[in-house]
């Protein structure tokens, strides 16, 4: 979110054909949902440019970027690494302090699997977070944890340089320039 320390997305793993929609997913509700940038492991270039597209059709400011080496972001990052695995700590006993060290000037790096997730990211973690601790998608458990961190103010986000806009509606659809709302 604007003037605030960063928030990234890390996608852990990335298997072509299999995992093509669902990091797509993880790409799309970190940038709708207050993130700054996604980083995607491995060959999801597909996901990568849908991701730009979207933000390219609808606003930004939203990055996408690839990585061969996701644990060396994870230990490179400068502020703290939440690990979201249903394992984790609960979300509600956590976010407090997340969200103190976020308000402090640390960036954050949210980091979601896909495959099995190798223990090292769980003890390179400052937090391993859980959102249920039962079995669902990351994309959920991600959208959870933003939701809290922002406390809401994703949802008011102003979005800068679209071509497109969607208009709210009780009922249908509408979709205009922007230039026209």
């Amino acid at each position: 979110m604007q003037n605030e320390p960063e928030v990234a997305v890390l996608r852990l793993g990335h298997r072509p054909g299999r995992d093509e929609r669902m990091t797509t997913h993880v790409g799309l509700t970190a940038r709708a949902l207050g993130a700054d940038r996604a980083i995607l492991a491995g060959d999801a270039s597909k996901s990568q440019g849908t991701v730009e597209d979207i933000t390219d059709r609808f606003g930004g400011p939203f990055d996408v970027e690839l990585t061969d080496s996701p644990k060396a972001v994870i230990r490179d990052w400068e502020g703290q690494v939440v690990h979201l695995t249903m394992y984790g700590e609960r979300v509600q006993d956590v976010e407090g302090d997340v969200r103190e060290a976020h308000g402090d000037g640390d960036s954050i790096l949210a980091v979601v699997g896909s495959q099995k997730v190798s223990f090292d990211v769980y003890e390179e973690a400052d937090y391993n977070v859980g959102v249920t601790n039962q079995p669902h998608s990351e994309v959920a458990g991600l959208a959870v944890f933003l939701d809290r961190l922002f406390e809401g103010r994703e949802l008011d986000r102003e979005w800068t340089d679209a071509d497109q806009t969607v208009i709210p509606k009780a009922t249908g659809k509408k979709v205009v320039p922007s230039d026209e709302e």
